[in-house]
């Protein structure tokens, strides 16, 4: 019993006109132990236009949360909770800094949003720092535990390399299983998310948690490149010019 899962970014209009790369990274997988039960990561970073190393310190992110989240379930026992989150954010940003010092940089410099959740059969914690979105069903249908962080000023949000990014950390920990999940980067917020009212716009998942729930195990290869078309698609296109990633789980037992 376990979780499917796809994920795929795939770079905005913008920065395809602009000749720059995607800025986003994802990184989701499922640490198996026959003693232990499944744990599901999902990571997701877009790393800000602003910075210039900011897909860089999106990619560092991912990599580093996910390692974190390795070391911790080679342990005997770990709990979710604040505490754990904070000590996640804080090998991402010692990481982050440690390459902006090599580099003779900032870490400003390696700015990325940064959103995260960690589901057992028992629990789910989610965190964030800035804007995108993690939408999750725990048996209650579609929620939106944390809601997107916006920045002091119109188009500004909060990064995890701030000095302030533990205080703005936004942590839920859900002592259920999360049946379905789906993190995604600001570039999908306004087709995914009810803004005014900070709800899932069920519509827009519906169908991917569909087929998640129906594929048969020799499909399972082909849904990272249909959710690629699906964010490369003109449909997509005419509601963002931005960097899109959509990371996707279905508990399917």
């Amino acid at each position: 019993m376990t979780w499917r899962v796809v994920a795929a970014s795939a770079v905005g209009t913008s920065h395809a006109i602009a000749g720059t790369d995607c800025q986003d990274s994802c990184l989701a997988q499922i640490k198996t132990d026959p003693s232990k039960p499944p744990l599901l990561t999902i990571f997701v970073a877009d790393g800000a236009g602003s910075a210039t190393y900011g897909g860089i310190g999106a990619k560092l992110a991912v990599k580093t949360a996910t390692a974190f989240v390795c070391r911790n379930y080679a342990l005997t026992e770990f709990v979710f909770n604040d505490q754990w989150a904070v000590e996640c954010i804080n090998a991402v940003r010692e990481k982050i800094y440690a390459a902006a010092d090599q580099q003779g940089a900032k870490a400003r410099d390696y700015a990325c949003t940064f959103l995260g959740v960690v589901a057992s059969p028992s629990a789910t914690l989610l965190m964030q720092i800035g804007d995108g979105g993690i939408v999750v069903d725990v048996g209650n249908g579609l929620e939106v535990p944390i809601t997107p962080m916006t920045g002091e000023y119109a188009n500004m949000t909060n990064f995890v390399t701030d000095q302030n990014a533990i205080g703005v950390l936004a942590v839920s920990v859900l002592p259920s299983r999360a049946d379905k999940i789906a993190v995604f980067s600001d570039g999908i917020q306004r087709l995914a998310l009810n803004m005014a009212t900070n709800t899932a716009y069920e519509p827009f998942f519906i169908p991917f948690f569909t087929i998640l729930a129906t594929a048969r195990k020799r499909q399972e290869r082909y849904l990272k490149i249909a959710l690629e078309q699906f964010l490369n698609s003109s449909a997509v296109n005419e509601r963002t010019d931005d960097d899109k990633t959509l990371v996707l789980a279905h508990w399917v037992g």
